[in-house]
């Protein structure tokens, strides 16, 4: 890839989409139904709304919208530890700005913030380092959250604060892993998803061995697709073509990037500093089993968990907040009740409506509001009994 622009040409997006117009309705016919694709990573759901890739294909397509954003499935509980770490007087609470505006049962931790509490907005765990560096009288807490892609930084990062002796740094981790979500939602019988765009990011970290594995054990369709509309569309034509020759394999779209076996130093870190936890939660999904990482115990004393108390507690979301079904690809964002109205980018009631990859936010952001809340009326009316 030299230029962009070779990944947005026109005359190539023109002859990808008449080739899947064509490929979704022979498709769609023998279905009875349209053929429903889940783009798993937020970074997708965002890349197909700013391009306009959903409004201009076929109805014979659905895509489903995944639980690929670790923002999003971030629970609730977890918020609420963050704060009460944050609020305490010897913490420098340091994470990326997504995690901010998440809401917790009480706050979130921009309000946390407002109210004194010592957090600051940082690009990279090194750089929280850094402080902890800058500030030895203080306890540097870095929020370590994201699937495999993150996931190296996290455990360099602590692998150069023993290199460094820093005393004052440690983690609380939320990494979450990919393979167990995706068993969980095909374990389930609530969506019948055809075939999967598979996470170009993680795929980058990990390879292309776990989505074999998913691709042979539940005999769908799995392509590793990168992040540009030409990207995006030629995934899309890939998925369609297995199905219509009756295959389901894994193939790697993003070639340019992903390599056969995946990052080997970031993976060598990775398992020299977290393990398997034996369950996580997850924000609208629930306890999924080997979902999270968690600290070695070699490396203990960078485990904030271990060093402060901690209540971790499982805290239901609001009633009307329906961000699991979302998560789920069980309804569309603007299915949910509170969509556009009483949830906004500016007063969020979920996760999906602040973090950069929520399925919300981009509905919000790139979506014909109008149009979508219309949409949204004429579904509630429909769904409500008649009186």
């Amino acid at each position: 890839m030299k230029y962009v622009d070779e990944y947005r040409e026109p005359a190539k997006a023109k002859k990808l989409f008449a080739a899947i117009t064509a490929l979704a309705s022979e498709i769609a016919a023998e279905l009875g139904r349209p053929v429903q694709l889940m783009e798993f990573c937020g970074g997708h759901t965002h890349a197909i709304f700013r391009f306009g890739i959903e409004q201009i294909l076929t109805k014979d397509i659905e895509l489903i919208h995944g639980p690929g954003c670790p923002v999003c499935v971030l629970p609730m509980g977890r918020v609420d530890d963050c704060v009460s770490l944050a609020e305490r007087p010897e913490v420098i609470f340091t994470t990326f700005g997504d995690a901010m505006r998440v809401p917790g049962s009480k706050k979130s931790l921009l309000q946390a913030k407002a109210a004194g509490a010592n957090i600051k907005m940082v690009y990279s765990p090194l750089d929280a380092l850094d402080l902890a560096k800058q500030n030895p009288d203080k306890e540097v807490v870095f929020f370590a959250l994201g699937f495999e892609t993150t996931m190296p930084s996290t455990a360099l990062t602590v692998l150069q604060a023993e290199a460094d002796g820093v005393k004052n740094f440690s983690l609380f981790c939320n990494h979450i892993t990919t393979v167990p979500i995706l068993q969980s939602l095909l374990d389930g019988t609530d969506l019948n998803i055809d075939g999967f765009v598979a996470p170009g990011h993680v795929s980058m970290v990990v390879g292309e061995e776990p989505f074999v594995y998913i691709a042979d054990r539940y005999k769908k369709p799995m392509v590793i697709t990168g992040f540009e509309p030409l990207d995006i569309l030629q995934s899309i034509y890939m998925l369609l073509k297995q199905l219509k020759e009756k295959r389901a394999e894994m193939e790697n779209q993003y070639a340019r990037i992903v390599q056969k076996k995946g990052n080997d130093p970031g993976l060598k870190a990775m398992a020299k500093v977290f393990e398997l936890r034996d369950k996580f939660e997850w924000r609208g999904l629930g306890s999924i089993d080997q979902s999270g990482v968690k600290i070695t115990e070699a490396y203990a004393r960078f485990d904030a968990e271990r060093k402060f108390p901690m209540a971790n507690i499982t805290v239901a979301d609001p009633a009307n907040c329906q961000c699991g079904e979302v998560l789920k690809g069980m309804i569309k964002p603007w299915q949910c009740k509170v969509f556009g109205t009483s949830c906004t980018p500016e007063t969020p009631l979920g996760a999906l409506m602040v973090s950069s990859e929520g399925a919300c936010a981009a509905y919000y952001r790139f979506g014909n509001i109008p149009e979508l809340l219309e949409q949204k009326e004429k579904f509630l009316a429909k769904a409500s009994p008649s009186k």
